[in-house]
């Protein structure tokens, strides 16, 4: 086996596997986020050819966001059953199905099948969780940064693709972004079939940072895995760590990828700015995120995670609320990309730090699991609710201002209702 191989070449240079399983979880989620923010770009040509309108368009992308986010729970479940790689192999597979058979839609059912329904799916089997979950599983040491480089991933999908479908679609169409969206998806589950493994144990190996080899974990029926997420939903709620992160994380996806990913080029549009100019402006958030959120990383191993929340939410808030502001000239918006960019989704590591201090290593998948859906409920509210200001209120602008708003809130909640002390974990079913 080609891991077995890597493996000991890397052990020899006192290297562990953990980084190459990194490697290859960070192209899956890129290239899901490439695939997650590829509506975003193709809005307005859809517009053109088929005549739907920006609310009705915002009802797939709605659905989309909200299965990406439910699927979370139960793909960790997934994964603790059949392993990383046959899920994320599938997930890319579901990913490409639904992108491939956009290409032959002419009716709207068939885009809230396709692109709500059959990508919402595969994305949601490798969402966040599929990061939380290796990086709980292989390191012990350096974990807040390695979910930092995963979370990060989204970022650098838009900075690498989203220019360049942008592009594409302004030069050869929609179709032709929805053929390169394919492609890169293929060459991902290539190599997540290649380098990923379930556990550092099945190379013989411990976690990174540790010694000793780690138990193996206890064999439970596909029943029992499948029904696990509900266990998890069922202890944790009873917490209210649990609802605080919840509703925060519910404020995060308000804020990032249901409103600025989906609807940002669309905004740029209403005020003059072209698809290929307003893409490059979320790649230049991309470049920014992806250092704040390696920084967010590398802080949330060394400082209170609740204020780190705290601060990004709160500049995020004020970021957006400031975005009117700007005149929406190139240079206004450039600093907004800038600012807004750098935290972006530094909220994650924190998050995820937080998750497996309170409820455990075993379980922070499960529970993080949950804690993303409430994102991505959120995120689907942003994505409908702009669609519907834009529409109804002909204004994108109340939809971002009322985003900043609830980051503010969530910014006051996470420090007033979440204690610094360390909670016992909960045993979850």
């Amino acid at each position: 086996m080609i891991s077995n191989a890597l493996a000991g070449a890397l052990l020899r240079r006192r290297v562990h596997y953990g980084w190459a399983v990194v490697l290859a979880t960070f192209l899956v989620m890129l290239t899901a986020a490439a695939a997650m923010g590829a509506p975003g770009v193709l809005i307005q040509p859809l517009q053109a050819e088929f005549g739907w309108s920006t609310e009705q368009i915002s009802v797939a992308m709605a659905v989309r966001l909200v299965l990406f986010g439910l699927l979370g729970p139960f793909a960790a479940a997934l994964i603790n059953h059949f392993g990383l790689r046959p899920v994320v192999v599938c997930a890319m597979s579901l990913i490409a199905a639904g992108f491939l058979g956009s290409l032959f839609m002419t009716e709207l059912w068939q885009l809230l099948l396709l692109w709500g329904v059959v990508v919402g799916v595969g994305t949601g089997m490798v969402a966040m969780v599929l990061g939380a979950t290796v990086a709980t599983r292989w390191f012990v040491h350096r974990r807040g940064l390695v979910m930092g480089l995963l979370a990060a991933s989204s970022a650098t999908g838009q900075l690498l693709f989203l220019p360049l479908m942008a592009e594409l679609t302004s030069r050869f169409g929609w179709r032709a972004a929805a053929v390169f969206v394919c492609a890169v998806l293929l060459v991902a589950a290539l190599v997540a079939l290649l380098l990923m493994r379930d556990r550092p144990s099945d190379l013989g190996l411990a976690l990174y940072g540790e010694t000793e080899l780690a138990p193996a974990a206890p064999l439970q029926s596909f029943r029992a895995h499948l029904l696990s997420p509900l266990g998890a939903l069922r202890e944790a709620s009873g917490t209210l760590t649990f609802w605080v992160l919840a509703g925060t994380f519910f404020v995060c996806g308000l804020s990032t990828n249901g409103l600025v990913q989906t609807h940002f080029v669309s905004l740029c549009g209403d005020f003059g700015l072209a698809a290929v100019g307003a893409a490059s402006l979320l790649a230049l958030m991309g470049l920014f995120d992806f250092v704040g959120t390696l920084g967010s990383g590398w802080l949330s191993d060394r400082y209170d995670n609740r204020w780190l929340l705290f601060w990004y939410y709160g500049l995020r808030g004020l970021s957006l609320m400031c975005l009117p502001l700007t005149g929406f000239s190139l240079y206004g918006l450039s600093l907004f990309a800038v600012f807004y960019g750098l935290d972006w989704i530094a909220t994650v590591p924190p998050t995820v730090k937080l998750v497996a201090d309170r409820f455990g290593r075993e379980k922070a998948g499960l529970v993080f699991g949950w804690v993303f859906a409430a994102h991505q409920l959120g995120a689907a509210t942003a994505a409908y609710g702009a669609g519907w200001s834009r529409t109804v209120l002909a204004s994108y602008l109340p939809a971002f201002v009322f985003a900043g708003v609830m980051c503010l809130v969530a910014a006051v909640s996470v420090v007033v209702m979440l204690e610094r002390r360390r909670v016992p974990a909960v045993a979850v079913a």
